[in-house]
Parts: structure tokens; C-alpha cells; sequence
């Protein structure tokens, strides 16, 4: 589903999480990563609402672009907070690498994408990949 093009891009960019229920929540996130098999998982460092309405809905999008070129694309799909097990475990791992100790990981979110859209401006902006 994700084209290396927009894996570059995911790895390369800063993402915005996009979610709601009875507040909609939109946050930049940069403790982030695509699974091998192509899941968008999120640390949870700092996210109430955020986690609040995954839980509410089980829906959330993402959304990435490089302001240099303006390349962009929207991931829409079901999304999931987890608590615990190995992918909370290994963020918990990282977040303590990363941060030194000055931040830790409470919990993951992981979206498994349904829809990537374009957003480049362009004849294929809009377009379903």
C-alpha cells in the first residue's frame, strides 16, 4: 500500500495526526516510525486527546510533506492505542535512548493505512495511490 516514495517521506518528514470524537486533535509528531509491514506507529510522549479519541473512534490520519518540494500525502486508516506488549516495549526502549532519560514512552499508536492520498499540488493532487 505505501510506495517507496511515500516511505521516504514518512522517514524523512515530520507527520501531523489528525483525530477525533467529541474534540478534534491535530498534533505534529517526530517520535515516529513505519513497521516493516507498512503500520505507522506513534510514541506516546505527550498525547491525551490524541489517545483519547483513538479510542473513541479507532480512526486517525496522517498527514506529511517536505516544504521544499511541497511532495505530500494524507494516510487515512484504523487506528489503535496500545498500553503494553513489544511494539509499547521497544518505544519505551528508544524514547529512553533518544531522550536520555528526560522523556519516556506511556504507549503506542498505530494506524494501519486504508487510503493514501496526494496532497502535491498538482494534475495528482487528490489522487488515491
Amino acid at each position: 500500500m505505501l510506495s517507496e516514495a511515500v516511505k521516504n517521506l514518512l522517514n524523512e518528514q515530520l507527520w501531523y495526526i489528525a483525530t477525533f470524537s467529541d474534540e478534534p486533535n491535530a498534533v505534529p509528531v517526530g517520535f515516529k516510525m513505519v513497521s516493516d509491514d507498512e503500520k505507522l506507529i506513534v510514541g506516546d510522549v505527550f498525547m491525551e486527546t490524541t489517545a483519547k479519541n483513538i479510542q473513541a473512534t479507532g480512526k486517525a490520519a496522517v498527514s506529511v510533506c517536505n516544504p521544499a518540494t511541497s511532495e505530500g500525502y494524507q494516510i487515512k486508516g484504523s487506528a489503535e492505542y496500545l498500553s503494553e506488549g513489544p511494539v509499547v516495549d521497544m518505544l519505551k526502549k528508544v524514547a529512553a535512548e533518544k531522550f536520555g532519560g528526560a522523556l519516556a514512552a506511556k504507549g503506542a499508536v498505530v494506524i494501519t493505512p486504508e487510503k493514501v492520498i496526494v496532497t502535491t499540488p498538482g494534475p495528482d493532487n487528490k489522487k488515491e495511490l
